[in-house]
């Protein structure tokens, strides 16, 4: 029997219960490695997602195709001794994105052949976003008509890919209104709430293209609608999710009985906030450049660790952080149009801000060679608990309490699996325990 753990969130959330799913939007396998060990730990099913300009037919910005991230991330997985049937492969803002200076014609015929590559590779959560502004389109972007069109030819050719004969059918997200691929440039100021009616036209726009291209079976396996709840961070703060804001959305989407919310940029969002989103049918929270960024400070910190336990040694250092500046700054393509200020400012950004643009550098060679460097210096001796105090106190008391080996892989995990476990609980995981 064909199925799809998104229908079981949907009937658990129409019942009453507070069920969600949260979904990892990274190729990093530190972030893979420590999502599938929260999933482990919570004996759940996991989510990890690609978007379209990391992974898309020619190879996106990773160099993988879908058929090449669904066998990395699979690989993972089995290394791990974590259940194939239990990983959810998803693929994000699946569409023209990627060639948004073409004319329609010529970017449609591409995202189609991606949404067949998604599909044939196994991917069950399909996000139809058509809602990208072609050279040959009047306005900011194409009218919801337009845009609905192109989402149900989106869904037709996925209908035509996936493997029929497989375990797993594939289930859809529809909507957009949220920031293009690669984070937010606008300020807060700048969020616009999705209004109720809105969000009603979208459902009503796609769901009668569905019709006309006599998708009727399909529609019934759409099961999340994106919407804007207003949430966003910047470079340093945090729009956080206000429930009294997202009343109407809310009313909606109770009258809806096949469909909950997908949140989008659910990053940094306090624990209280993510619970609230769950419990407001937001059912799917995204969650991507924070576990990056919780990568990041792990990686830092150990730095300063192996420069204090190799002090006036004369092995050789890592010189980890250094080198991602110097990458940064060799090719700022993928943050020079998202920083600005003083020289100082946008330094301190490459490393620090919120949208973690230096996630973009950790695949080069010399910054794999770097993390290496690093682990291989920190896997020969042993840390002192008082100098993990000092550079990682949030994860320190457990290694301190003798649960978990000691070592720079384990002590990575840790840091982002301090972030997993806010959405393990927002989605009520927590509590299947083996």
């Amino acid at each position: 029997m064909k199925k799809n753990p998104l229908i079981n969130i949907v009937r658990e959330q129409k019942s009453g219960k507070n069920t969600g799913l949260y979904s990892i939007c990274s190729a990093n396998r530190f972030v893979i490695e420590a999502s599938i060990l929260q999933a482990i730990k919570d004996n759940s099913t996991l989510c990890i997602e690609a978007t379209s300009n990391q992974v898309d037919q020619f190879g996106g910005y990773t160099g993988m195709k879908p058929a090449d991230f669904a066998l990395y991330v699979k690989t993972i997985a089995q290394e791990l001794g974590f259940p194939a049937q239990k990983l959810i492969l998803g693929g994000d803002h699946l569409g023209p994105n990627t060639w948004r200076k073409e004319n329609s014609g010529s970017a449609m015929q591409k995202a189609r052949e991606l949404m067949s590559a998604y599909a044939k590779a196994g991917f069950s959560k399909l996000h139809l976003d058509a809602s990208m502004k072609c050279s040959d389109d009047s306005g900011e972007a194409p009218a919801p008509r337009v845009a609905a069109e192109r989402a149900a030819e989106l869904c037709a050719a996925a209908e035509a890919a996936w493997d029929k004969s497989s375990n797993s059918i594939p289930a859809y997200i529809v909507g957009t209104e949220v920031p293009t691929p690669g984070g937010a440039v606008l300020g807060h100021d700048k969020i616009h709430i999705t209004g109720a009616a809105d969000a009603a036209e979208t459902v009503k726009e796609i769901h009668d293209a569905f019709k006309r291209k006599g998708l009727d079976s399909a529609w019934e396996r759409v099961h999340a609608v994106v919407v804007q709840p207003g949430v966003e961070f910047g470079d340093a703060s945090v729009e956080t999710y206000v429930p009294e804001k997202a009343s109407a959305l809310k009313t909606f989407i109770k009258g809806e009985p096949n469909l909950v919310f997908e949140a989008h940029s659910t990053d940094y969002q306090p624990g209280s906030a993510l619970n609230e989103l769950v419990r407001d049918h937001f059912a799917v929270l995204k969650v991507g450049p924070w576990l990056t960024f919780a990568f990041r400070e792990a990686l830092f910190a150990l730095e300063k660790i192996e420069a204090e336990l190799f002090a006036g040694k004369s092995a050789k250092l890592s010189g980890l952080e250094n080198a991602l500046d110097s990458a940064m700054l060799k090719n700022p393509s993928y943050w020079k149009n998202y920083y600005s200020g003083t020289e100082a400012e946008v330094a301190h950004k490459r490393k620090y801000s919120y949208s973690d643009r230096c996630r973009y550098y950790w695949p080069l060679p010399e910054m794999e060679h770097a993390i290496i460097l690093l682990l291989n210096n920190l896997s020969g001796v042993k840390i002192p608990i008082p100098l993990l105090e000092k550079h990682l106190p949030a994860i320190a008391n457990t290694f301190k309490m003798g649960s978990l080996p000691m070592g720079p892989r384990p002590l990575i995990h840790a840091k982002i699996m301090k972030i997993t476990s806010l959405y393990s609980k927002a989605c009520g995981l927590h509590t299947n325990k083996h």
